[in-house]
């Protein structure tokens, strides 16, 4: 499968995965921050969504800035502040998450640890994971009803492989509590919705850049806008690709950015 190096020069902006793409566990996939420079030096907006949950959103930025890359945080994507869309000022939740989902239900003004009656369950990635925070969880999802989830990713990219995702966390609450999960992140509806209105304005063309056609293929067919799959993380270089249409494919971001500027 061949790039289309004349669409991918059009695309005004460039909506990157983080885990897969730009890095590994932190370490980046090579010059990506030659890469994001050459699309910002040519006018492109470089917008990141990622399905991880865990950082807050100083973290992030300090974790693009430690790959060499300056980002504002208006063109950050979280599944955290998408789940936190989803809810309404002043509801109480009861949270499996760590800091990103925290803060972003705080920014929210939604009450996470106060006491009385909870209107939803809200689950992250957790390394607090275990089987009283199961039962707990999936007794407040359900006797509310509602089971909010950042994502539905069954596993992680990593240096030394695969590790748990939030979906593997997520299926056990589901079957726990018998509640169908709403998902925010990608490639669900809430994020479809919220990287529209953040990034996607009459006229804009975009291309997605994603390591998993489950998740970011989806998203872009769901936005309407080209798919380039890279193989540096989840998705192995060769593999088959059944979820989605995929409009471009390189081995990582860097040839696939070299190739649309050339």
């Amino acid at each position: 499968m061949t790039v289309d190096a004349v669409v991918l020069a059009e695309a005004s902006v460039w909506i990157l995965d983080l885990d897969g793409v730009l890095w590994l566990a932190g370490e980046p996939i090579g010059d990506v921050a030659a890469a994001v420079s050459a699309l910002h030096d040519r006018g492109k907006r470089v917008v990141f969504a990622t399905n991880n949950s865990s950082p807050t959103t100083a973290q992030l930025v300090r974790r693009l800035q430690r790959v060499g890359i300056e980002a504002d945080p208006r063109d950050l994507a979280t599944s955290a502040r998408v789940a936190a869309s989803m809810l309404e000022p002043g509801q109480r939740v009861h949270m499996l998450a760590e800091g990103g989902v925290r803060e972003a239900l705080e920014d929210r003004g939604i009450d996470i640890d106060g006491s009385g009656p909870r209107d939803a369950a809200v689950v992250g990635w957790s390394r607090e994971f275990d089987f009283d925070t199961l039962t707990a969880i999936s007794s407040v999802a359900r006797e509310t009803g509602r089971l909010i989830a950042t994502n539905g990713d069954p596993t992680h990219p990593t240096p030394d492989g695969l590790m748990p995702g939030s979906g593997a966390l997520l299926a056990a609450i589901a079957t726990a509590s018998g509640v169908t999960p709403e998902v925010a992140g990608k490639p669900h509806q809430p994020m479809v919705d919220y990287i529209r209105t953040l990034a996607l304005g009459d006229g804009v063309s975009a291309v997605m850049v994603g390591d998993q056609p489950g998740t970011d293929g989806l998203l872009a067919e769901r936005l309407g806008i080209p798919f380039a799959l890279v193989d540096s993380g989840v998705t192995a270089p060769g593999a088959v690709v059944d979820e989605c249409s995929v409009h471009h494919r390189a081995p990582d971001l860097v040839t696939l950015v070299a190739a649309a500027l050339a």
